[in-house]
């Protein structure tokens, strides 16, 4: 996924579904290097990861 993408799924009100290594995750945040995100998994664990944007892809 690219910079530009990640910035309009974070700023939509829609349900984008997004996965990471193949689960599903929400995008919490872009930082600033414009190349990695914190994501965390969709469902009761709320445990977040640093991961590099180009490993998130939009389902």
């Amino acid at each position: 996924m690219d910079v530009k993408r990640v910035k309009q799924i974070l700023s939509s009100s829609a349900d984008i579904n997004v996965t990471y290594n193949g689960t599903s995750v929400w995008i919490d945040q872009l930082h600033e290097d414009g190349k990695t995100a914190t994501v965390h998994l969709r469902g009761p664990l709320e445990e977040r990861s640093d991961v590099d944007i180009s490993e998130l892809e939009e389902v």
